[in-house]
Parts: C-alpha cells; sequence; structure tokens
C-alpha cells in the first residue's frame, strides 16, 4: 500500500503548481471550458448542426488553444474569432484578447481588439447572425465592443504590472550587490588599516635591523637580507594602496604583462624566495587589452605564491601563448616536493577559488591538479583580438 502524502508535501505540491506558467494556462483554458459548456444546451438547439456532444468537444478544442497563450496567443484568437462567427460565442474571446494584452503588450491588444470589432461587425451585418435579433448596431455597440475592449485592457493592465515587478526585482538585486560591494569596500579598507599598519612596523623595524647589521661586523652579511624584507614589506604596503584605497579612484594603473609591477618582477620575487622561474610569453600577450592583462597577471602572482607556499625551492615554469585571436592560454607547472613542507604554510584556501573567479567573470575556465608528478594550473581565456 502506497504511503500518503503528508500535508507538507502537498502544499508545497500546490505551491509548485500555483506559480507554474503552465499550470496556470491550463487553468485559464478549463475556466475558458467551463464558462462556454453553460451555452452547450443553447448551441445544441440552434442552427448549427451540432448536438449537446459534438458542442461540447469543439469548445473543448478551442478551449485547449489557450495553452499557447504565452508562445502563440494569436492561435487561440483566431479560433475565437471562427467560434464567434459559427456559435456565437463570445467567451473564447474574451480569454483570447486578455492573453494578448497580458503577453505582449499595449500595441498589440489595441491591434488585435480593432480585428475583432471589425470581424465582430462584419457578422453582425451578415444575414442570419445570430438567427434572431433586434437591432443589430445596438446590439454591437453595448455589448460587442465593451467586451473586447475590456478583456483587452485587463490584460493591458496586467502587463504593465509584471512590468512594474520586473523592475522592482531588478531594483533590490542592484540594491543587494551595491550593499554587497560597499561592504567589501568597508572590509577593504579595514584590512588596509590593520595589515598596512603592520606592514609598516616590519619595513621600520627591518631598517633598523639593517643599520645595525652594517655596524656590527658579524652582521654584515644579513644586511641586504634585511634591505629586501623592508622593500617587500613597502611594497606590499604599496600594494595595499593602490588595491584599496586608490582602486577607482585616481585610475591608477592595473598591473600587466610588462612594466616595473609586470610578470618579470613576479619571477625575481619568486627567485628571491628560493623558487627559480622560468617565463615563456608570446609576443602576441603582450598586445592584449589591460583588462586581460591584468587577469593573467593575477593568475601567475597566485600560482608563484602557492609554488613557493607549497614547493619551496623548486622551479616553476610560466607559458603565455596566444593561439588565434581568440584563445589565450595561461600554464603553470611545478614539480611536488618529494614531501611536504615540515611547516604547514599560512593560507586561507580561497586563492584558486579567485583564480577562477576572475578568470570565469571573463568567459574563461581554469583548471588546477596534479599531472604526472607536478601541479598544473591552466587557464584559457579569450584573447580579445580579432
Amino acid at each position: 500500500m502506497l504511503p500518503l502524502p503528508t500535508p507538507s508535501a502537498l502544499r508545497r505540491c500546490v505551491d509548485r503548481w500555483a506559480v507554474s506558467p503552465r499550470a496556470m494556462d491550463v487553468v485559464a483554458a478549463l475556466s475558458a471550458f467551463g464558462l462556454m459548456v453553460l451555452d452547450v444546451p443553447g448551441l445544441a438547439r440552434g442552427d448549427n448542426s451540432l448536438t449537446g456532444v459534438t458542442a461540447t468537444l469543439v469548445l473543448g478544442a478551442g478551449a485547449a488553444t489557450l495553452v499557447l497563450r504565452r508562445k502563440a496567443p494569436w492561435v487561440p484568437f483566431a479560433v475565437a474569432l471562427v467560434l464567434m462567427g459559427w456559435l456565437h460565442e463570445l467567451t473564447m474571446i474574451q480569454f483570447a484578447l486578455y492573453s494578448l494584452g497580458r503577453f505582449r503588450g499595449r500595441r498589440t491588444a489595441v491591434l488585435a481588439t480593432l480585428l475583432y470589432v471589425a470581424a465582430a461587425y462584419a457578422y453582425f451585418n451578415t444575414p442570419g447572425w445570430p438567427a434572431r435579433h433586434g437591432d443589430t448596431l445596438s446590439d454591437f455597440l453595448s455589448l460587442v465592443v465593451p467586451i473586447g475592449v475590456l478583456a483587452a485592457g485587463v490584460g493591458i493592465a496586467a502587463y504593465r504590472h509584471d512590468l512594474v515587478r520586473a523592475l522592482e526585482a531588478q531594483r533590490r538585486e542592484a540594491a543587494a550587490r551595491q550593499a554587497v560591494q560597499e561592504e567589501r569596500i568597508s572590509v577593504g579598507r579595514d584590512v588596509h588599516d590593520l595589515v598596512g599598519r603592520e606592514l609598516t612596523v616590519l619595513a621600520v623595524r627591518a631598517e633598523v635591523l639593517a643599520v645595525r647589521a652594517r655596524r656590527d661586523a658579524g652582521g654584515a652579511a644579513y644586511r641586504q637580507d634585511f634591505e629586501e624584507l623592508a622593500d617587500t614589506a613597502r611594497r606590499a604596503h604599496r600594494m595595499l594602496n593602490e588595491t584599496i584605497v586608490r582602486r577607482g579612484d585616481d585610475g591608477a594603473a592595473a598591473p600587466g604583462l610588462d612594466g616595473p609591477d609586470g610578470l618579470a618582477a613576479l619571477a625575481e620575487e619568486s627567485e628571491r624566495m628560493g623558487s627559480p622561474v622560468h617565463l615563456e610569453v608570446a609576443e602576441e600577450a603582450k598586445a592584449l587589452s589591460p583588462l586581460r592583462q591584468t587577469a593573467v597577471h593575477r593568475v601567475v602572482r597566485e600560482c608563484l605564491t602557492n609554488a613557493a607556499k607549497h614547493a619551496p625551492g623548486l622551479p616553476v615554469t610560466v607559458t603565455i601563448t596566444v593561439e588565434d585571436p581568440d584563445d589565450l592560454r595561461v600554464e603553470v607547472r611545478n614539480p611536488l616536493p618529494p614531501a611536504p613542507p615540515t611547516r604547514a604554510p599560512v593560507s586561507t584556501g580561497t586563492g584558486l577559488v579567485s583564480m577562477a573567479e576572475r578568470v570565469t567573470s571573463m568567459g574563461g575556465t581554469l583548471n588546477a591538479g596534479r599531472e604526472h608528478g607536478a601541479y598544473v594550473v591552466r587557464a584559457a581565456l579569450p584573447a580579445g583580438l580579432r
């Protein structure tokens, strides 16, 4: 025996169908059919060669076209005109005009209403339609025209309501993105204030140790190391300023492939940390846009940082190629150490995610993993040179 569905499951099922556009189209078709079925006894008695059964089938087939009211609303409109001329049925045309106004807007609804009025006027002036009627012009003005105008007007109002709701949703989404951006800026400035202070202290402390090493004969061998440490701290502080404080304010140049902060500078810094770097950069890559050069720079920098953390002292190969005007390839490869470092590296684990987000945002892909005794990061993105 099958278990009965729980009330919560039934509620979820009802909610899912309640918001389904297809379900609403089916409900509209059933509603139109239910209203038209009330006219079946009169249709069967009319001079239209239909019985109660055949009239029901015809009306059901006509109402079924309302399931197309979103994708092809002109189909139920044409069927409604046929039913109006054949069976004197005005219910279907109301649903059709509403659908045109709701899903195609004001211009389409006005055009459809004019066509409906013209067709109805032609029917009213046709001898024998309907079989018995009095003042045709009075019937036309008091019944047919208001029905069409009202149905189309309600559909247009619903169309505008949908536009307003869509606009409100876009505004809420934009406000949420703005709030997230403002929060990121706030967090970034907090990071600058806290980390910048520590970098300043580190730079000053390293300079003091360098001065002491120059005075002490036994510490002369460490003087250059202390000076490089001070330069590294100052450079990191400058990068914080350019990335967080001055970004977007004064148009500070973003790092690219060449220049004082380009890939060569990254390679030199990596070599000072003990990991030699072999750079292979295609000449075509230097023609990339600044945005793409910045993306490549960030990917290479993160890869070199990870290599220094997890495979210290091992060589790194960086290859940047442009296979065709629309295909930019970046590959960073370093051997895996025979044994993990004795001390676990300081890592947040978000570097690879940040690289992937940056590459994906530009329409590219990024893959990283172990491969034949090495760790390989590959990024592919549009070169934009065409």
